[in-house]
């Protein structure tokens, strides 16, 4: 496909505008709202390397109190200045306790060991509509009772994604897994939505279009 001079031009700027964008962030050391020490670089400013990479514009970051999880979704939302509790949502890593012996990986998006579901904090995840999502998205030539999600224990979900306990985040995780959002999140009219940050106190909002144009979760009724 042919170019005009001016096509070119254009492409060029933008190139070297993301090219810039990442050099900030990678050498970024944040100052926050509530007056704390700068952020962590190796977790925001890597985070934000690749959300930018991957054409994800719209993000920002929120440290939060220590006690953020002894407190309700309501204070939650309020401390995120978030526009309303269904917004606040968490990465759970799921694994297929029945995958047939050669599934040991991530290799295959369509029959992983793992996936990552993100899901609203106040919904309940309904593990059997994920199962019934596979099997189909598998034209079901895997039997069913190959599928059977559970959540997956900590010490795996470590090892996969490189975050602890309450830090999970589907953004850039040690293992390329696939991602699930729950359909819920998709038709949120706000078009945004809260996530863990790779820390426990680090928080991550982000506009849904461009997550799911970024990293082309499955999006899945889930809950």
């Amino acid at each position: 496909m042919a170019f005009t001079l001016a096509e070119l031009e254009s492409k060029q700027t933008q190139i070297l505008t993301r090219i810039s964008q990442l050099e900030s962030f990678l050498s970024l050391s944040i100052n926050h709202s509530d007056g704390s020490a700068s952020a962590s670089p190796s977790t925001e400013a890597r985070l934000s390397a690749v959300l930018l990479a991957a054409g994800v514009k719209d993000f920002k970051w929120r440290r939060v109190v220590e006690d953020y999880y002894e407190r309700g979704l309501e204070e939650r939302r309020t401390i995120l200045d978030a526009s309303r509790v269904e917004q606040l949502c968490k990465s759970i890593v799921m694994v297929n306790t029945q995958a047939g012996e050669t599934v040991t990986d991530c290799s295959d998006p369509k029959n992983s060991k793992y996936y990552v579901v993100v899901v609203q904090y106040m919904a309940r995840l309904n593990a059997e509509n994920i199962k019934n999502f596979l099997y189909a998205l598998n034209e079901k030539k895997i039997p069913k009772k190959r599928f059977n999600m559970r959540l997956a224990p900590e010490e795996e979900s470590l090892k996969l994604t490189g975050f602890i306990h309450n830090a999970v985040t589907c953004i850039g995780m040690q293992t390329n897994i696939p991602v699930i959002i729950d359909e819920a999140i998709t038709k949120l009219e706000e078009d945004y939505f809260w996530l863990g940050g790779g820390e426990v106190d680090l928080k991550l909002g982000l506009k849904t279009s461009q997550f799911i144009n970024a990293f082309k979760p499955f999006v899945v009724n889930c809950s």
